[in-house]
């Protein structure tokens, strides 16, 4: 509450934007309509009813600034849960922004590395590169003469990006109570992810581990140039690397200088790259995208901007090539093994149904020639059908699938003859190769007879703590039998109806006897001058009249 009431002017701008572009509703909904001076509802239709949904989308967050733009640029890789229209939108999404002064930047790259910056540059030019939401990049040259590239975060953004998020989290907490879609499209834990990815992107070192990693992959692939990080002047808000001169890739074809290059050969560099990281080192670049893409003067292909990677273990990988070959080789199966060994299987899993709608992409691929199967789309079809079947997959796998479409879409904008499934198919042998190579199971076995050898060992320490709950009476049984609640409906009737039938058979008994009784006599019976016999047969007529309310009541005659 105390945080509400802090943030109370930043809930009330999301307020408006969103009764600005037509989301009044939503306002309502989650009860933000008391923070606003004046009703939204003034707005007319007309000013949004021209405009689709996906757009409207897009406009929010854009206006309400880097937090929300980095949330749709991230959301636009869960192409399993949104439909396609919004994810072209989401795609469009701006991150330009107006730079922040030299000073400014000098000031916080002195604080930050904790020296004079004459101390540590030779020339620092004013004028930004490139200006984002989150910082900007300059060019500098170094004491020792190297021209690099540095990043500085802008300032106060980290704190309003961390405010953006609780503020984010806590309105989709307020939005699951009204919308049970919220939580069934799984939104909450997308928002968690996001957070988790924007503020990883915020401490600028991991993305000079990351750049350190792929330069690791690629040191020996030819014509690939990854730029090295100067860590003595890099911090969590400032990142230093080699100036990489050349230019963007959607320019190869406009700039005279670069005619010698050839863009097939290019466009088969980009593909191999991306499946070397993907298939052998596990950390790829998961924003390929043409602005991140440089060819320098030597022809080289250079890669930029890591703060968004994707990570895959080595399973993952192994499953992946399974995956590749079995798409490959239109193998139903073998798609249905691999994708249910890749993610977590759900309450709602159905192999019979995955296997029908692998059957319908199978239909839908075989009659395409190679050179027209693109594995990025490929891989968003599969991925989606395994969501749909209650298979939750690895947020990494998504990030794969989106970042293999937009490699694909560049390959081809190059070389629209290239066969990028010909390009992957030596990588998924290579891997299936190394998965049942004798070195790879002999490991296997060593590692699982060790963990083995672990687990016999530990036994004497489980039993005696299993001894010791079990004497505390601390230990609980849970069992699991989906006909027992049937079974003790039935019992519960059949008791029932015993304990009618019994009490119905003593009334009948008590009946008789009092006929019996006064037929005899031919006058009232006494005992010791009191109505026994009377008395009984009222009080038993109660008891049959309550019985039969009491199971009538329970349902359960």
């Amino acid at each position: 509450m105390g945080n509400f009431v802090r943030q109370t002017g930043r809930y009330r701008e999301i307020a408006m934007a969103l009764g600005r572009h037509g989301f009044g509703y939503i306002v309502e909904g989650i009860g933000l309509t008391k923070l606003l001076s004046a009703p939204f509802h003034r707005m007319r239709k007309s000013e949004h009813e021209s405009l689709t949904l996906a757009v409207r989308i897009r406009l929010v967050l854009e206006e309400l600034g880097p937090t929300f733009v980095k949330v749709g640029q991230l959301a636009s890789t869960r192409t399993d849960l949104l439909p396609a229209d919004i994810i072209s939108e989401l795609v469009k999404l701006q991150d330009q922004v107006p730079p922040f002064s030299a000073q400014e930047a000098i000031k916080i790259l002195e604080s930050e590395l904790d020296i004079p910056i004459d101390e540590l540059l030779e020339k620092f030019e004013e004028i930004p590169l490139a200006a984002a939401s989150l910082g900007q990049v300059h060019k500098a040259t170094l004491l020792t003469g190297e021209v690099v590239a540095i990043k500085v975060q802008r300032p106060g953004v980290a704190a309003l990006i961390q405010q953006d998020l609780n503020i984010l989290k806590h309105l989709t907490s307020m939005a699951q109570k009204h919308w049970p879609w919220i939580v069934r499209y799984q939104i909450p834990a997308m928002v968690d992810e996001f957070s988790k990815s924007i503020i990883a992107e915020l401490d600028y070192s991991n993305e000079g581990r990351n750049t350190e990693k792929i330069r690791r992959q690629l040191h020996d692939s030819k014509g690939i140039y990854i730029p090295s990080i100067h860590w003595y002047c890099t911090s969590s808000k400032v990142l230093t690397m080699d100036f990489v001169e050349g230019i963007h890739l959607k320019r190869l074809s406009e700039e005279q200088e670069y005619k010698q290059v050839d863009p097939k050969e290019i466009a088969e560099r980009l593909v191999n790259a991306m499946l070397r990281q993907i298939f052998i080192g596990g950390v790829f670049h998961a924003d390929p995208h043409p602005g991140n893409l440089l060819v320098t003067p030597s022809g080289d292909l250079a890669f930029i901007d890591f703060g968004m990677v994707g990570r895959l273990n080595s399973k993952m990988k192994d499953h992946l090539a399974s995956l590749v070959i079995s798409l490959m080789q239109r193998n139903t199966s073998g798609m249905v093994r691999a994708i249910q060994r890749m993610g977590l299987l759900g309450d709602n899993e159905d192999e019979a149904g995955l296997r029908m709608d692998l059957e319908r992409l199978h239909d839908q691929y075989y009659d395409l020639p190679f050179s027209e199967i693109r594995i990025g789309e490929a891989l968003q079809d599969l991925f989606a059908t395994a969501q749909q079947h209650g298979i939750i997959l690895p947020p990494d796998l998504l990030l794969l699938a989106k970042a293999l479409l937009t490699v694909e879409g560049v390959a081809l904008s190059l070389d629209p003859q290239l066969r990028i499934l010909d390009l992957a198919e030596p990588f998924g042998r290579k891997l299936l190769r190394e998965k049942y190579s004798a070195s790879r199971i002999n490991k296997k076995l060593l590692s699982g007879a060790s963990e083995f050898a672990e687990s016999i060992s530990e036994l004497p320490h489980q039993a005696r703590r299993l001894s010791n709950l079990l004497s505390k009476g601390k230990v609980k049984v849970e069992m699991d039998v989906p006909e027992l609640e049937h079974i003790l409906r039935k019992m519960d009737q059949i008791g029932n109806r015993l304990s009618f039938s019994i009490v119905l058979l003593a009334f009948s008994i008590i009946m008789v006897g009092l006929i019996v009784g006064s037929s005899l006599t031919r006058r009232p019976t006494l005992l010791w001058d009191f109505p026994a016999i009377e008395i009984g047969f009222v009080v038993a007529t109660f008891m049959v009249i309550w019985l039969l309310y009491s199971i009538y009541k329970s349902g359960r005659f």
